[in-house]
């Protein structure tokens, strides 16, 4: 077998998908508990040790940034002691929305993993797609659709109770 060359990128070990999207799952069932739409993220490192999570703390906190991918990222920058979120993946249980996948871009976060889309704010390819946008220095892999059904099970659930149905 040869050498690998020195200059190849080295695949970062596989993840269970499923398995972290069921932690984002987690979390997004504690966000529900508060009043909160229940989306969860986890922002995992390539050698699975958990670097941060988040879920939606808007209603809670009082504050139109607290995304879950928003406070999943700031914890895992404090955990690395970096802005820079490099070698993780965040797993999230809804596509992100502009704001979100911005911030995954500047993060310079190498990998999105998502459960289900979403058709009115979706930015990793919905509605925008600020992840893929070739203008940008940075373009995160994006796999969506992992536990779809039950991450929208979720949100079906929640605004149905909200609308009384």
């Amino acid at each position: 077998m040869p050498a690998p060359d020195a200059r190849s990128p080295i695949a970062p070990p596989p993840l269970d998908h499923e398995r972290w999207m069921r932690e984002a799952i987690a979390e997004a069932r504690i966000a529900e508990q508060h009043g909160d739409v229940p989306i969860g993220a986890v922002v995992v490192a390539d050698d699975g040790t958990v670097l941060g999570r988040g879920r939606n703390e808007r209603e809670r906190d009082e504050d139109p940034t607290a995304h879950a991918e928003i406070l999943a990222l700031r914890a895992a920058a404090a955990a690395l002691g970096s802005w820079r979120v490099h070698d993780a993946t965040l797993y999230v249980t809804l596509e992100p929305c502009a704001m979100c996948a911005g911030a995954i871009v500047l993060s310079r976060v190498p990998r999105v993993v998502y459960g289900c889309t979403d058709p009115k704010a979706g930015a990793c390819g919905s509605v925008l797609d600020v992840t893929g946008e070739p203008r940008l220095n940075h373009r995160p892999e994006v796999l969506g659709g992992i536990l779809a059904d039950e991450c929208a099970g979720l949100l079906r659930a929640f605004f149905a109770a909200r609308r009384g149905r």
